[in-house]
């Protein structure tokens, strides 16, 4: 458990690099991150290097015990590569190349730029790849942020054709799976194939589907080439890249399976602000972000390098320290809301929490975006608080409770699991039917309800084990492989509590009904593969409009169903709760809940309460705005609001950091 930071000395006078660097392992931080955008420092002109300005910074944060993740510089390609190669820039969904300018302007599928990518990776890792203070290396800086996974690019129409017919093999067979007999759309060879955009009305959605696939996996190989060198140049450094929050643009499962270290980088204040909370959240979360938007993505990420069924490694590389520049609107986090974030991220159990960034820029894109110091170096409140950690890391390993000199991480094992898979979500983004059905809010919102009851979760790829678990949660998975669906049951058949949301196993793989398994010739209804394992059948859907709701009791609660809902025919299964026509709304089946809507938070953990008892899992409402997590022998408690709260863990816990009253926003921790 360590601190770290973003820094850029090529922004700063050299002379200032020996005192920043003294500054920050006087504030507790023992880990850099470097040269994410500085390709055009390091090769101004073509084949001409200038390592010097590197070497001396490397040396310097060295001297002073810090140490460096750096970073492949291929995020901003320089001018002259881009004069050199203009078709290397990817194309926005109106057909139109992107500028020079700002960062990301490359387009994944362009090979020259894959090869420039390559070298340039290789010129830094063979550089510094073997130096000491070399403990980490990121990949590139944040993949497709800015909307640049999807290009309309030459290069990708043919990759995309190629890649089809590696996946099809026969033209027919791609027919038969795309449906392509609809609006006579039949092709008589892979050539004839376009990316499906500009078109005059909705494309098909198998093919967009399989456009989406094949964007996600030109970023896998992308990142596995960047990979490669560095293992070869830079053997037993762990390799990472930094994802980023609310971002399902390419499978991040398929981009860690060839990471050492998962990281992301949260923004707590800009994702309340920028994504799909309701007015009123972003109000009251304004200052202190959502409580359950950064402990999402650390579960997420935490579930990225799994080994061997167990945890991955995970750290925050850009921690927001203060307002960001980026945002609608971007308020100034309460005063201690800094610490709360990177205490939160340990109790999920990250090795590092990295602010970004060391000081605020007073020029370009990013000027108004807080760092830990002010552009004139004096400490901004998040310096203070990163530094009030740094203290308490240090207090809590001279009593035995922490190791802050190693990154070991605290461990988190819930009993709760959560499936999340990416190629899932794009089938609902693509069809969803109502226009507010988002599958990763609804996704968001189950979470928040598990994480209301006080339990901890993984959120897991849909290829995990399942074993270990005792409640597993599927809130947005409308297509179910085999591997999954031979999971489901195994965990059901030990006992295990399955809850499924709406939409549930209602797609093939190609985006269409599911087919029937036994061979016949119709498709079969919701939830196609799970229907056994369920015990019902949807007979009919229906997206609802704003204004449209359905109240619903859930075990002596009121819940509310917005947006969607389902008619269920049971087969098996019992009714734990009806709409008021009298069709069932939540039904069990053994094992296995089924909910025939969309819920809110309110509603999943109504329905999680239940399951949970089945399941044997201690889960209880938290006060609002509380939030606990047990890892590693602890348990960390958070209050995110702004009135004071008591709250004290199981009777034999000792408080280590803080006690059973918690004055707004700030946290305890307790030793089990």
């Amino acid at each position: 458990m360590q601190l770290g930071v973003c820094y850029y000395p090529e922004h700063w006078p050299r002379t200032q690099w020996a005192e920043d660097a003294r500054r920050m392992f006087a504030m507790g931080i023992r880990v850099v991150r470097i040269a994410e955008f500085a390709w055009s420092v390091i090769e101004p002109e073509p084949g001409e290097f200038h390592w010097d300005w590197l070497d001396e910074a490397i040396e310097t944060l060295h001297a002073a015990g810090l140490g460096i993740v750096l970073c492949t510089p291929t995020a901003t390609p320089p001018k002259w590569l881009v004069d050199r190669m203009p078709d290397m820039l990817a194309v926005d969904p109106q057909g139109r190349p992107r500028g020079f300018g700002s960062r990301r302007h490359y387009c994944f599928s362009h090979a020259g730029y894959r090869a420039e990518s390559q070298r340039i990776s290789r010129a830094v890792a063979e550089r510094y790849g073997q130096h000491p203070a070399v403990v980490a290396w990121q990949t590139d800086n944040e993949y497709g942020c800015h909307d640049t996974v999807l290009s309309l690019s030459e290069s990708a129409r043919q990759g995309f054709r190629r890649w089809l017919a590696v996946r099809y093999t026969t033209i027919d067979a791609l027919n038969t799976a795309w449906g392509t007999v609809f609006w006579s759309q039949v092709y008589r060879s892979f050539d004839e194939i376009d990316l499906p955009a500009l078109t005059v009305t909705e494309a098909n959605p198998a093919h967009r589907l399989d456009w989406r696939r094949f964007a996600s996996d030109e970023v896998v190989a992308f990142n596995r080439e960047q990979v490669a060198i560095l293992r070869a140049c830079s053997p037993g450094r762990p390799v990472s890249h930094n994802f980023m929050g609310f971002f399902t643009e390419f499978d991040h499962h398929a981009v860690a399976a060839d990471l050492d270290i998962a990281t992301w980088d949260s923004y707590p204040l800009g994702f309340t602000q920028m994504f799909f909370l309701t007015a009123e959240e972003k109000v009251r979360w304004a200052r202190t972000g959502h409580p359950d938007i950064p402990a999402f993505h650390h579960d997420l990420y935490r579930g990225m390098c799994r080994r061997d069924g167990q945890a991955g490694r995970w750290w925050v590389m850009e921690q927001q320290p203060g307002p960001v520049n980026w945002a609608h609107w971007n308020p100034a986090p309460h005063d201690g809301m800094v610490r709360l974030w990177t205490w939160q991220a340990f109790a999920h159990g990250a090795e590092v929490v990295s602010y970004f960034r060391w000081r605020q820029a007073p020029f370009a894109q990013e000027q108004m975006h807080t760092g830990l110091l002010r552009p004139d170096s004096s400490e901004d409140q998040g310096a203070l608080e990163a530094a009030q950690v740094g203290a308490e890391l240090q207090a809590l390993a001279a009593v035995g409770v922490l190791d802050p000199q190693s990154l070991t991480a605290l461990p988190v094992r819930p009993a709760v699991a959560m499936v999340f898979d990416y190629d899932a979500l794009w089938m609902t983004q693509i069809q969803p039917q109502g226009a507010d059905f988002n599958p990763l809010e609804l996704q968001f919102r189950a979470y928040e309800g598990l994480r209301r009851l006080g339990l901890d979760v993984d959120i897991v790829p849909p290829g995990a084990t399942l074993s270990g678990y005792r409640l597993v949660v599927l809130a947005a998975q409308p297509h179910v492989s085999p591997v999954l669906r031979n999971a489901l049951a195994q965990a059901v058949a030990a006992g295990v509590q399955v809850v499924l949301g709406p939409r549930t196993g209602s797609k093939s793989a190609h985006l269409a009904f599911p087919a029937d398994e036994a061979g016949g010739p119709w498709s079969v209804l919701p939830p196609g593969p799970l229907a056994a394992l369920a015990g019902v059948r949807v007979e009919r859907v229906a997206s609802l409009p704003p204004g449209c709701a359905e109240s619903v009791e859930v075990d002596g609660a009121s819940v509310t169903v917005r947006r969607w809902r389902e008619d269920l025919a049971l087969v098996g299964a019992d009714a734990l709760a009806r709409f008021a026509d009298g069709r069932p709304a939540l039904t069990r089946n053994g094992p296995v809940r089924y909910v025939a809507g969309w819920l809110d938070a309110d509603g999943w953990q109504a329905v999680f309460a239940g399951a949970a008892a089945d399941a044997g899992l201690a889960a209880q409402p938290l006060p609002d705005g509380l939030r606990i997590s047990r890892a590693g022998g602890l348990t960390l408690v958070f209050n995110f609001s702004d009135l004071a709260r008591e709250w004290t863990p199981a009777p034999m816990a000792t408080p280590v950091l803080g006690g059973a009253h918690l004055a707004p926003r700030s946290l305890a921790v307790w030793r089990n």
